[in-house]
């Protein structure tokens, strides 16, 4: 039945977001507050069908912890259902981090590139952290939160990637606070299309980390022994025992890896 249900609710996906991206498009002339609208619209339409047709719920922790003034949002990545859920009920306008290349993806792309978000060239190596830079300034300027996934790429419950730090290295450069976020919803919605599994998302939203006096690295750890602990609290089935930070090495990310930050994981 399981199955069944998330076949339907792929179904629902696959007949929608061809047409919608084409509403999005078609409202390139508008200002970008209107564009983003109707983009979320789609996004907010994946969540509840998510609940009506596969069981799928959610409930927020933390909700107060959510600052009123620009942000980084730095949040653990399970599964695509985040990439739907952030922009669909912050109280913000977010620009996801990703390649440039999404732009060529029939309908999909074409709708991401009508909303401003951040989109770097992978082709300018060194040069591609300062692009988020300029662009992420610009953004924050006028009212967006920035979303960066730490660890890079989703990551099945019970792991953690090495955490990259981009996001904090923003965070340094635009003196912005970063607010870590956990998620446990790879135990609902674990990687693969046909694989829908009823039950509660948690999103838990921690107090907001101030940059100041804190170099790129030691942001960084506060973000990864936040997320991380919290993720414990949240599956405890799926750890052997309390968090215990990594050796980190001295070593600086390349400019490049927010490359890997895409909007919704395809």
């Amino acid at each position: 039945m399981s199955r069944l249900r998330a076949i339907l609710y792929l179904l629902v996906m696959t007949i929608t977001v061809a047409p919608w991206s084409f509403v999005v498009v078609a409202s390139w002339v508008t200002p970008p507050a209107v564009r983003y609208k109707l983009a979320v619209m789609w996004t907010r339409l994946a969540i509840r069908a998510a609940r009506a047709i596969c069981g799928v719920r959610w409930r927020v922790e933390g909700w107060d912890n959510l600052p009123d003034g620009p942000a980084i949002v730095l949040p653990k990545h399970q599964s695509t259902w985040e990439t739907f859920w952030l922009p669909s009920f912050l109280p913000r306008r977010l620009s996801f981090v990703y390649k440039r290349e999404l732009h060529w993806i029939p309908f999909f792309g074409w709708g991401i590139a009508s909303l401003g978000m951040i989109n770097i060239d992978r082709s300018r190596g060194q040069d591609a952290f300062e692009q988020v830079v300029r662009q992420g300034t610009a953004l924050l300027r006028d009212g967006w939160w920035i979303v960066i996934f730490p660890e890079g790429t989703r990551t099945p419950p019970g792991s953690t990637k090495r955490y990259k730090t981009g996001g904090a290295r923003l965070a340094v450069r635009t003196g912005t606070p970063v607010i870590p976020i956990a998620v446990n919803s790879g135990e609902c919605w674990p990687r693969g299309p046909l694989i829908r599994r009823a039950g509660e998302i948690t999103v838990s939203i921690g107090p907001p980390i101030d940059p100041a006096g804190k170099s790129a690295d030691e942001l960084s750890a506060l973000v990864e022994s936040w997320i991380e602990s919290e993720m414990r609290r949240l599956a405890p089935h799926r750890y052997g025992g309390p968090y215990v930070p990594a050796a980190r090495g001295n070593e600086r990310d390349a400019a490049s890896e927010p490359e890997r930050q895409a909007p919704i994981d395809r």
